[in-house]
């Protein structure tokens, strides 16, 4: 069993936990996720590893709840423990001296941006990170984003914080100012990838993006987690979860994960009638 260290709500529906896993957190690196069970009953779903400290032998989870498993998870107190969790899995990012780096982070991509972030700051490069959301209150990690990297930007669709616009916007004006970036890193909801990502290939940048594609085993034994990448057929799980965003098949991708959105909100909805109020979330 892995307990949970410590909890709190960061953002409506987004919980942050640490979690004693000693083994996992002794061999994790920047870009790696697990699988988490919460229970017996529960699903089997991929988070990203947030951070990782190897002498307390813990790893940070973040998420967001979207259905039955996510806000069973987040019905979790201090001191309880989730059942399984297997990991680390993935091929880790490729981090080295770049130069100049931008990051580009939405919702929860956030926390799997993070660490990235961290470790090419501390390899030498400048950073400068963009963080946008639909209001302030959704833009997550904003003061740990700030303490590694060298300039800050927060855009906002509604103005509730810095630059009222999206992350692309933002993108440009780095770009526009005579900044010479020479990586991009996208991760956040595959609409903003999409889209950050033909950015990027406008602006003459090598773009990075994270997938979070339907998962189960992530071995690559099962095939769920399908992704084309270049024409070809790659596995999240173990070619990835980081693929060039200039060449992710991004309709089908999106496809995909709206494949089952029927079944999760049934699934959630019987969970809520069990359950009863669930306001709390």
């Amino acid at each position: 069993m892995f307990a949970i260290v410590s909890k709190r709500r960061i953002a409506p529906k987004e919980y942050d936990i640490w979690v004693e896993a000693p083994r996992i957190a002794s061999h994790a690196a920047p870009g790696q996720f697990v699988v988490v069970k919460p229970d017996e009953h529960g699903e089997r779903i991929p988070l990203t590893i947030a951070d990782f400290d190897r002498e307390k032998g813990q790893i940070r989870l973040i998420f967001q709840v979207v259905g039955k498993t996510t806000a069973t998870m987040a019905a979790l107190k201090e001191g309880q423990a989730l059942q399984d969790i297997s990991g680390p899995l993935g091929t880790p990012s490729e981090v080295e001296n770049f130069g100049t780096v931008l990051m580009v982070g939405g919702g929860v991509g956030i926390a799997a941006l993070f660490p990235i972030l961290k470790d090419l700051k501390k390899r030498g490069n400048r950073v400068i990170t963009i963080l946008g959301g639909r209001t302030a209150d959704l833009v997550i990690m904003k003061d740990e984003c700030a303490q590694w990297s060298d300039e800050l930007i927060i855009t906002t669709d509604d103005g509730s914080e810095g630059m009222k616009g999206v992350v692309t916007d933002a993108m440009r004006a780095v770009v526009q100012r005579g900044e010479k970036v020479d990586r991009c890193w996208a991760i956040g909801p595959s609409i903003m990838m999409k889209f950050a990502s033909q950015a990027a290939v406008e602006l003459g940048i090598p773009v990075w993006v994270s997938l979070n594609p339907i998962m189960i085993d992530g071995t690559g034994m099962c095939g769920c987690c399908r992704v084309t990448v270049d024409n070809q057929i790659r596995f999240a799980c173990v070619d990835g979860p980081e693929f060039d965003g200039a060449k992710v098949n991004w309709g089908e991708f999106m496809n995909r994960l709206r494949q089952y959105r029927d079944e999760e909100k049934i699934s959630y909805d019987k969970y809520a009638e069990e359950v009863g109020d669930l306001s709390w979330l």
